[in-house]
């Protein structure tokens, strides 16, 4: 259902997220013309079959972007039925393809350097931006995701497969028209377009957490309170394989710390399990006293 009175904050929000929808169309416009279109480079989707198309036919960029994605949003709207879908992708589908078709009329023709490496990571890197910008504003590009969302609901198949077989297709045709120097240098973008998009998404791995089994949690987490300043929780449990109770705590640190854990937890409890994983953010608790700030 479409709110036809939202409310002031709901407002505020909608406005935000047709501005960031508007900064990662634009940006994604400009690196297609600038990076992908002079050196026929494309992170498969539907930005390297644009590329193939266009070689093939010589069909103008931005209408060929615009046709395919329009049918995107038709078969995304088909099949996963949201209206809120619809608007945001066809907003976004309009500004990035009528992007290239006049800014490719305005930026240099022949992109800013001819060297292909050049053109791959940095084509990766603000692509990846563009599109993280994009889905934090709500949407995705009208691309070979649509595709990839039908096919996982119809099969079941898990999505990162069906993106891999589908992007993968991509590139092979970029091999066969454009060359494979093209399509491995695509291959290169791609993967280096998913880091910066999931940088954008969650951002740098900022902590550590740290998950501590151990017979002594009171002794470790005076140590860590005392030397680290992080407040720790901890909970009981039970060893499935000698059913023996223990603690666990939990706690961050930043990733330059937990080397001191590791070495704080063994001095106390030599056996102390320790598992340490990565997170972006930690929000609330104690995690540092005013004597470390």
């Amino acid at each position: 259902m479409i709110n036809l009175h939202p409310s002031r904050k709901q407002l505020i929000l909608l406005i935000k997220n047709y501005i960031l929808l508007s900064i990662g169309a634009t940006l994604l416009a400009i690196t297609f013309v600038i990076f992908l279109s002079p050196n026929e480079i494309g992170p498969g989707g539907i930005s390297g079959m644009t590329l193939v198309i266009n070689r093939l036919t010589g069909w103008s960029e931005g209408w060929t972007l615009l046709a395919m994605q329009i049918g995107m949003v038709i078969l995304g709207f088909w099949y996963l039925g949201r209206f809120q879908f619809l608007f945001k992708a066809i907003y976004v589908a309009l500004i990035f393809s009528f992007g290239v078709e006049f800014l490719g009329q305005i930026l240099p023709s022949g992109g800013i350097t001819d060297d292909f490496l050049l053109n791959t990571i940095f084509g990766g890197i603000f692509g990846g931006i563009a599109s993280g910008i994009i889905y934090f504003g709500g949407s995705s590009i009208a691309g070979t995701s649509v595709i990839s969302r039908i096919v996982q609901l119809k099969t079941g198949l898990p999505i990162s497969q069906i993106y891999l077989f589908v992007d993968g297709l991509i590139i092979l045709l970029q091999a066969i028209i454009l060359g494979w120097d093209r399509a491995l240098y695509g291959l290169i973008m791609m993967f280096i377009y998913g880091i910066a998009s999931d940088y954008i998404l969650e951002g740098p791995n900022v902590i550590s957490t740290a998950f501590i089994v151990t017979n002594q949690p009171e002794p470790i987490s005076k140590i860590l309170l005392d030397q680290l300043h992080v407040g720790v929780t901890a909970w009981h449990g039970t060893g499935m394989f000698t059913h023996e109770e223990h603690a666990i705590l939990f706690c961050t640190v930043s990733r330059f710390e937990k080397n001191t854990l590791k070495e704080l937890v063994k001095e106390i409890d030599p056996s102390a399990f320790i598992v340490l994983g990565y997170g972006n953010q930690a929000i609330g608790g104690v995690v540092r006293s005013k004597k470390n700030s």
